[in-house]
């Protein structure tokens, strides 16, 4: 039968070799080798044995060396080893043992002991590798669980921002440019002094990229009149548009307050929407907060976002060069901005170039977004 378990018996001495070969090959298939250097390339061919039966006294390399090298491998380190030898002081015993064997038992071997171990050992053996099994589909299961849950939350951010921009008069591809400049802004800031505590986290910055896009997502809650205005808006009008950010706080905490609990994954996307109009000097909106009581997710944001509101093009301007709108970034530092984040913007504006420069909107992009608003006008 092909599905018997495998055992390689390794000996130097024929008669051994033949002796025990007699014994395991009614149960088991059974592969012999007369040195170390013939057990190890057996050990590491396919199909693999289950369980090796290792002499120690052997002329090239002794059973001892054997299983070191066999533990020393990846493809061969959870076959299990019983030394079967004539060195059977306590002190050989216990050096087999510590080299990784399972057992060891000295010569003259009794049959119905050597059978018997071996039986206990390829059990013992089946019950590991079923809860190796077990381990590895519960891992993968929790591996395609998350990415599956990840894909529903990228999903319905995506869902939402691109519902926000078909009534706003910016391309997709601001959120595109936004999320990637929040995220290079991140990196760069990951070891600073003063963001570590809160960047230096992969986790934390994959959640920020994904969580910039929700930005503007209020702006589906601001009347027509207002949000396709070109130009600067009257102050009453200002004041109606300024209203988005808590419109689109309050629609992610009521989605929160349905659900009965608060989701981690829109803990900063709440607070890119509510503050990345926050100003370091106090003079931003809807809070007033001012310098480290704005949110370090939002500061990012608010560097990102203005930074891509300048250097666009738009259905109703064209955009303006990037030196140009760093020298306007640069007026706002330490009073729009935080200082340091504006630092790490400059160090990296190369890298924001390159992100503006691939996600560029084309011809046809705002031919399509000047149709789309016209329809919405009508």
């Amino acid at each position: 039968m092909n599905d018997r378990p495998i055992l390689l018996i390794v000996d130097d001495s024929p008669d051994n070799l033949t002796l025990m070969s007699e014994v395991l090959k009614e149960y088991y298939r059974v592969k012999v080798a007369n040195n170390g250097g013939r057990a190890l390339k057996i050990a590491l061919s396919r199909p693999a044995p289950d369980l090796i039966l290792l002499d120690v006294v052997m002329p090239d390399i002794d059973g001892y060396e054997v299983c070191r090298q066999l533990k020393a491998d990846p493809r061969s380190r959870e076959i299990p080893v019983l030394f079967l030898t004539g060195r059977g002081s306590a002190d050989d015993e216990a050096l087999g043992l510590s080299l990784g064997a399972v057992d060891y038992i000295s010569k003259p071997a009794n049959p119905a002991i050597v059978l018997a171990r071996v039986k206990t050992h390829l059990e013992l053996k089946m019950a590991r590798d079923f809860l190796q099994d077990q381990n590895s589909f519960l891992e993968a299961e929790v591996r395609r669980r998350t990415q599956e849950v990840n894909t529903v939350q990228e999903v319905t951010i995506q869902a939402l921002a691109s519902l926000a921009e078909t009534r706003d008069l910016d391309t997709g591809n601001h959120i595109r440019r936004t999320k990637h400049y929040v995220r290079a802004l991140a990196n760069k800031l990951r070891k600073h002094p003063r963001f570590a505590h809160f960047l230096d986290n992969d986790e934390t910055i994959d959640i920020l990229y994904k969580s910039a896009p929700l930005h503007d997502i209020g702006k589906v809650g601001i009347p027509d009149r207002i949000l396709l205005k070109p130009g600067r808006y009257e102050p009453e009008e200002f004041e109606i548009m300024k209203g988005h950010s808590n419109l689109g706080y309050q629609a992610l905490r009521q989605a929160e307050r349905e659900l009965g609990q608060e989701l981690p994954f829109l803990r900063h996307a709440k607070d890119i929407v509510l503050y990345h109009h926050e100003k370091w000097d106090g003079g931003g909106y809807p809070k007033g907060l001012a310098g480290d009581d704005i949110p370090i997710s939002a500061r990012l944001m608010a560097v990102a976002d203005v930074y891509d509101a300048l250097i666009s093009r738009r259905v109703y301007k064209e955009g303006m060069p990037h030196q140009r709108a760093v020298k306007i970034l640069l007026e706002g530092r330490g009073q729009h901005f935080d200082s340091d984040i504006l630092d790490a913007f400059l160090d990296i504006q190369g890298e924001f170039q390159e992100i503006a420069k691939r996600y560029a909107d084309t011809d046809q992009e705002l031919a399509d977004k000047t149709s789309q608003l016209s329809r919405l006008e009508s």
